[in-house]
């Protein structure tokens, strides 16, 4: 294969896999139909979706950042994300006149992904919403992050004192609290630990997150670059380590 050039980055060195990608797309809340546009060298260039009324489109550009970093372990920069808001749903079928009326355009046609069978990708439990750090003299640092499973939305907080390793630290605890209220009546997860590291010219956070297994502990690794924040990415990198552990227990599939 020849070299890429270097006019044309690619997403975390790897080639997005376009089929792939769409149909996770087409599995997110609110979402009718996913089309991603990849350039000569195969690295995207555009991703559009059309969806309901029923999630804003910063949170849809949330939940695509999201989704394909821990499914496929790739970063999308959100301005390549276009999202198109149908209020009829019939304009995706190609109705004419008063049925297509409502709808906003795309700036290119939709393609209707159909719904993933079985063998396809199973849909990951948890997705990333927010974090946000409160800062406080009695308290120190309070950071409170929160994720959606499904259609609800779980909060998890952590305090400690300030400084750049306790904030990843207390963003990693923040999300698997937020973990551990979306999934009542399991064996919380315990962080390992969490680092800021710098590769490549770049900087990524690592964590190293303990399940329990049986009669034995079993270590959990995720990373994720740092884009928005050390807190974001932290968080990221916890369900890069998670989301494929709990795929895997609920017996929906073995994340690749």
């Amino acid at each position: 294969m020849s070299p890429q050039p270097q006019s044309s980055p690619l997403i975390a060195g790897s080639v997005l896999p376009i089929k792939r990608a769409e149909e996770l797309l087409s599995t997110l809340p609110g979402v009718i139909a996913a089309r991603i546009i990849a350039n000569e060298s195969g690295a995207v260039d555009e991703i559009h979706v059309l969806t309901t009324a029923e999630i804003t489109p910063k949170q849809t550009v949330r939940n695509i950042e999201s989704a394909l970093i821990a499914h496929l372990g790739m970063r999308v920069d959100h301005r390549k994300i276009s999202v198109a808001t149908s209020l009829d749903m019939r304009r995706v079928g190609g109705g004419r006149g008063e049925e297509s009326a409502a709808a906003a355009p795309l700036s290119v046609p939709p393609v209707v992904v159909a719904p993933p069978q079985a063998e396809a990708l199973p849909q990951r439990p948890f997705y990333f919403e927010d974090v946000e750090v409160r800062r406080s003299r009695a308290t120190g640092i309070t950071c409170r992050v929160t994720l959606s499973k499904g259609e609800k939305s779980f909060v998890g907080e952590a305090e400690g004192m300030e400084n750049e390793r306790s904030r990843i630290e207390l963003a990693a605890r923040a999300a698997l609290r937020a973990i551990a209220e979306g999934e009542p009546g399991t064996r919380p997860f315990d962080l390992g630990g969490a680092k800021l590291i710098e590769a490549f010219d770049r900087a990524f956070v690592f964590v190293g997150v303990t399940a329990q297994q049986t009669r034995e502990s079993v270590l959990l690794t995720g990373s994720c670059e740092v884009k928005d924040s050390p807190e974001t990415a932290s968080v990221l990198a916890v369900l890069d380590a998670t989301n494929r552990w709990l795929t895997r227990r609920d017996g929906r599939g073995v994340a690749a």
